[in-house]
């Protein structure tokens, strides 16, 4: 079992060093802008835009004139008739009852025309019209909430990783020493100056460390597919982290800590907000709706009918025709369907208003909360990283020891537990510190 390990561990081993020949180097910020072009729900939320514009013309096309243009030609082949009594022409001399049709046309008509409005008023196009560049806004601000969450997932997935990819090598380090230490004692006891039991043990320590470095890899792997699905990369493009010292952005976390809270840096804020104010317009698009509507047409034509087709077919008989109008529309009665939609429009109002409060105060919540946790997990990663650095001490100091007679295995075998297990506590503590620099940053606006 232990060579299975030791052959799959290099073969993870080989097969990292051939990716990272050909890897493209990322750091946190190439991540961020390669999804702003890569990711499929970025792209949607940039088409929404784009599509919202669209919307936006086809609202302005009902102010701007509409013109049509008619020619027809017609065969009545049995024109409808109209009936009356004979007996009522003068000089008649068809008895009172005797009923006679006339055809209502003539067999054949032609007629082209040409025919324009003009919307002088209409209180509801006119507010459609005044809210277009409020609905902009809206699609804008819908695909910067979707940035910011992608941001946000990219953050916490990219400085994941990186501690991921720390852990693993340490883990990797350990069980080389492990495998050499392993080595040692198998001649010593060859020799006879050691015990099968000093042997066991740094084998099972030897069997764990390999099942943890597969377990770890299999993490890695699978925490960077999530990385690439997150910025919209083909999960088989091999990549290789640029950004691995999170330390260094200590500075920077503690300045976080004093940033003041501004809800108009946050998108969510900014987009009900806007919401808000559409529903503003919506109630003055209804309100307007209670007024009269006013639209200028007219139509010039030409048309002639005629018992032959030869007839119509020529130009010169047909007579011109054009007229113009104002017609004013006035609603009198819809069935109290405007007054409801008065009614739900003020409820949508009212509901907005209170969606904002209720963001405020989570807004609120989430800044506190994330600033008490991220400055403990400050506490943390410093007490953390004392403690691991007193268990390299440690594990220096048996490892010294053991090689110089004076030291034992056991006390070797411990001491690398307590520095493993003092290792994990502070990626942890890491791990928690990013996280919570991450949700503090989300609450303030700040995942730009």
């Amino acid at each position: 079992m232990r060579r299975f390990h030791l052959v799959l561990i290099n073969m993870v081993f080989a097969t990292a060093v051939a990716t990272a020949q050909q890897a493209t180097p990322l750091s946190l910020e190439a991540c961020m802008d390669y999804a702003i072009k890569h990711n499929y729900n970025i792209k949607n939320a940039q088409i929404d835009v784009l599509i919202q514009n669209a919307q936006n013309k086809q609202t302005i096309a009902a102010a701007y004139p509409h013109i049509n243009g008619k020619a027809e030609l017609d065969d009545f082949l049995n024109p409808q008739q109209t009936f009356i009594d004979a007996s009522s022409f003068p000089g008649s001399s068809a008895p009172k009852g005797t009923i006679i049709g006339f055809p209502f046309s003539i067999p054949y008509a032609g007629s082209a025309s040409i025919s324009a409005s003009q919307l002088l008023f209409d209180g509801s196009v006119f507010i459609a019209v005044k809210a277009r560049n409020t609905l902009m806004e809206l699609s804008k601000l819908n695909g910067a909430v979707t940035e910011e969450n992608i941001r946000y997932n990219i953050y916490k997935a990219y400085n994941s990783l990186v501690i991921a990819y720390r852990q693993y090598d340490i883990i990797k380090n350990s069980l080389v020493y492990a495998r050499s230490l392993e080595h040692d004692l198998i001649v010593t006891q060859e020799n006879g100056l050691a015990e099968k039991i000093d042997v066991e043990r740094t084998s099972v320590r030897v069997n764990n460390l390999a099942t943890d470095s597969i377990r770890i890899g299999s993490l890695l792997t699978v925490s960077e597919q999530m990385l690439k699905y997150q910025i919209g990369m083909d999960l088989n493009t091999p990549i290789i982290l640029t950004d691995t010292a999170l330390e260094q952005r200590k500075q920077n976390t503690l300045s976080l800590l004093s940033e003041d809270e501004h809800y108009d840096k946050v998108p969510e804020y900014n987009l009900l907000k806007t919401t808000l104010k559409l529903n503003e317009f919506n109630l003055m698009r209804y309100n307007y709706a209670a007024l009269p509507t006013l639209n200028l047409f007219g139509a010039a034509g030409y048309n002639y009918a005629a018992d032959k087709f030869t007839e119509i077919m020529s130009p010169s008989n047909y007579a011109f025709n054009s007229m113009i109008g104002l017609q004013l529309n006035v609603s009198i009665f819809n069935g109290l369907l405007r007054q409801n939609q008065v009614a739900e429009t003020k409820l949508n109002i009212e509901k907005s208003k209170n969606s904002i409060e209720y963001l405020k105060q989570s807004l609120d919540f989430q800044t506190a909360t994330s600033r008490t946790t991220l400055k403990n997990a400050v506490l943390q990663v410093q007490s953390q990283k004392r403690n691991m650095e007193l268990a390299n001490d440690v594990l220096d100091l048996a490892q010294r020891k053991y090689r110089a007679g004076v030291g034992s295995n056991l006390e070797v075998t411990q001491a690398q537990a307590d520095q493993l297990g003092a290792q994990t506590n502070y990626f942890s503590a890491l791990l928690d510190l990013i996280n919570a620099e991450a949700d503090l940053k989300k609450a303030l606006g700040l995942l730009k």
